[in-house]
Parts: structure tokens; sequence; C-alpha cells
């Protein structure tokens, strides 16, 4: 018994003079992989116009069901993006979002971008929901 004692305290010794590896976050960013999947993000073009079109090839392949988009109409007096359509409606549930980055491969015009942001912490479920204006707007990092 006092055998299984001294090898017991001998390992935690060893642990005691090793260098720690835990991480001083939030003082000290990690180290981010590059393959790495965060936030999402909408692009637009360089004249502004959103390179969305609504297609919703991106809520068809999301396997989580986490992407709404309602497509409308553009009029010649106000469009949104340069195809016939664009998003009216576009909400990402981050709960439901399993970040495997299928949206990004679906989408035919880049419009959908997975960045490298992955602080998303908030207290109630509906901070949860991205719109299309939090999308557009996310900080890139």
């Amino acid at each position: 018994m006092f055998m299984e004692l001294l090898r017991g305290l001998s390992v935690t010794l060893g642990y005691v003079f090793r260098k720690p590896i835990t991480q001083k976050y939030p003082e000290v960013k990690p180290t981010m992989q590059p393959r790495f999947r965060g936030l999402h993000q909408l692009q637009r073009h360089p004249d502004g116009r959103e390179k969305c079109i609504g297609c919703s090839l991106c809520a068809a392949a999301c396997p989580a069901d986490a992407i709404r988009v309602v497509a409308a109409e553009n009029t010649p007096e106000h469009r949104y993006s340069p195809g016939e359509r664009y998003a009216a409606v576009y909400e990402i549930n981050m709960i439901r979002c399993i970040f495997c980055g299928y949206c990004e491969e679906a989408c035919p015009t880049g419009a959908i971008v997975l960045k490298r942001n992955f602080e998303l912490a908030a207290t109630d479920r509906e901070h949860f929901v991205y719109t299309k204006e939090m999308l557009l707007n996310t900080p890139s990092t």
C-alpha cells in the first residue's frame, strides 16, 4: 500500500516541475489551425452589392438545417445583387450549425465564407440566430 502511494506521488511530483500547457485566454489568443472554420460572413462585390443571389443552395447543403434563405426579386430601382434575385432573409442558427463548411462549398457565387472568429458566447438563445445584416457586418479576422 505504501509503495502505491509513493508511485502516485512520484507521478504528481513529475508534473509539478514541468512547464504548464494551459494558455492565459483571453489575454493570450490561441493560435488557430490553417483549416479552422469559425463564424460565417456574407461577402459583397467591390461595388457594394451583395454576392448572395438567394439560390438557397447553402440551405440545401446544410446537414443541420441551420440556414434559412428567403429569396426576393431584384427591381430596376433597387438592385441588391447582380442576379435576378437576392436574399431578402438570410439567417443562420449558430446553435444548430456544426461548422462543416458545406454551405461555403455549395455557394456558386462565393457569398458565404467561414472566417476565423470563434468567440460566439451569448446569454440568450435569440443572440445565436445571426441575421443577414449581422453576417454582412462580421469583422474579418
